[in-house]
């Protein structure tokens, strides 16, 4: 029983079918997904969203990338938003360094904000760190060291593709990281090395879909019933029982999110 660790189901991507797309995912042995916000207008429906389904669990923040949306007043509904909602997590939060039109300085407020919010908490963070996986090592040391070490944050970095050190040292920190679709493409040999050489205590499945799509339906719309592929594939590189891999992921992603736990089953 596989937990989606990271899917944007309340996109707009899958208005036409997204009762569907929830039952192909439940099909596939995908039992539960994280479904973590991009905008504070965004809100409103993807607690809707995850409340029509049982399985679906909402973490609310701010995306960098959405950050021409953003306000300063947006920090302060995201505290009461959390009160309010109790959600199992705070994000999608991070820094995207890819994207030009994207102002570092103009993200770090949101992202350190963010992490203050989860310090404040006690919750799990779900990062975002496209080229910029130093900075957010950087931001997340700093708000460890501003808040003193009796309870530090802990999270995921989702989607991850740093080096191997970056890694190790995320893994000191308390946080996990994602791997999905782009693990399952040939060509990404350094994330493919990554997958086969990580702790498997260090690692959570994902789709990002309706982003990300993996090899075998490359241009399409992705959605978690393709986590099975991302499962298989990460097996297979580490020479591991996919059953194995199943398990040990789905209970890390229980540890993090405080997800109730449920029958496993015993191999796919």
């Amino acid at each position: 029983m596989l937990v989606d660790s990271h899917c944007h189901l309340d996109a707009g991507e899958f208005d036409a079918d997204r009762a569907a797309v929830v039952a192909r995912a439940r099909a596939a042995g995908v039992a539960r997904q994280v479904v973590p916000a991009v905008d504070a207008a965004g809100w409103p429906k993807l607690r809707a969203v995850c409340a029509a389904s049982p399985g679906l669990f909402p973490a609310y923040g701010l995306h960098p990338v959405f950050l021409p949306e953003h306000r300063p007043a947006h920090l302060e509904a995201l505290r009461d938003w959390i009160e309010r909602e109790r959600p199992l997590a705070i994000g999608e939060c991070g820094l995207d360094y890819f994207v030009d039109r994207l102002d570092p300085d103009a993200q770090q407020p949101y992202f350190e904000g963010q992490l203050a919010l989860a310090h404040e908490f006690g919750l799990p963070v779900i990062v975002h760190a496209r080229r910029a996986v130093d900075a957010v090592i950087a931001a997340i040391r700093r708000v460890n060291a501003d808040r003193g070490v009796s309870q530090r944050l802990r999270g995921v970095v989702h989607s991850f593709s740093g080096s191997r050190e970056q890694a190790g040292q995320l893994w000191k920190l308390g946080f996990l990281v994602g791997l999905g679709g782009p693990v399952t493409y040939e060509r990404a040999q350094r994330l493919r090395r990554l997958a086969a050489a990580l702790p498997i205590e260090q690692l959570l499945l994902e789709t990002d879909a309706p982003d990300q799509p993996d090899a075998g339906i490359r241009g399409q719309r992705n959605e978690p019933a393709r986590l099975p592929q991302v499962l298989q594939t990460i097996a297979q590189l580490r020479g591991e029982d996919p059953g194995t891999v199943a398990l040990a992921t789905t209970r890390n992603a229980e540890r993090l999110f405080g997800l109730p736990a449920t029958p496993i089953a015993p191999a796919l």
